[in-house]
């Protein structure tokens, strides 16, 4: 469900992604999302780095003005389950430095509010196969 690229856009907050080049599930295939209301926002283009199914996915941004790495890993947790982790690491600026500083609050909220829905939605998956 985290590689449903197109399928982000019902989870990850106000982002529209698609696959550019490749098949969006190897390395070296590329991807491109938008992030904003309407005709505002900025393009994150990706591409895929490392895919091991199922249990990590990771990307290089390579575009601007969003450069960095990023991906998740899915571990088993201690009990039962398993902890789903997704990271990001930023290259910023040192020109940005000062408007990062003012919209981080806004992107980490952001992403922990997408985080959460995709978390309900793989719950709702789960009961509906039948898992706990």
């Amino acid at each position: 469900m985290a590689t449903d690229w197109p399928g982000q856009s019902e989870w990850m907050l106000g982002t529209l992604v698609r696959v550019t080049g490749g098949d969006g599930r190897s390395p070296g295939s590329e991807l491109v999302a938008f992030t904003g209301v309407g005709g505002l926002g900025f393009l994150d283009t990706m591409r895929i780095e490392l895919w091991q199914p199922p249990s990590s996915c990771a990307v290089r941004h390579v575009g601007k003005p969003v450069r960095g790495t990023g991906g998740f890993t899915v571990e088993p947790a201690e009990g039962c389950g398993t902890d789903f982790v997704w990271w990001e690491r930023f290259e910023i600026p040192t020109v940005l430095l000062p408007l990062w500083l003012l919209a981080k609050p806004v992107v980490s909220w952001g992403l922990d509010r997408s985080l959460r829905g995709f978390a309900r939605r793989c719950l709702r998956y789960a009961r509906e196969r039948g898992d706990r």
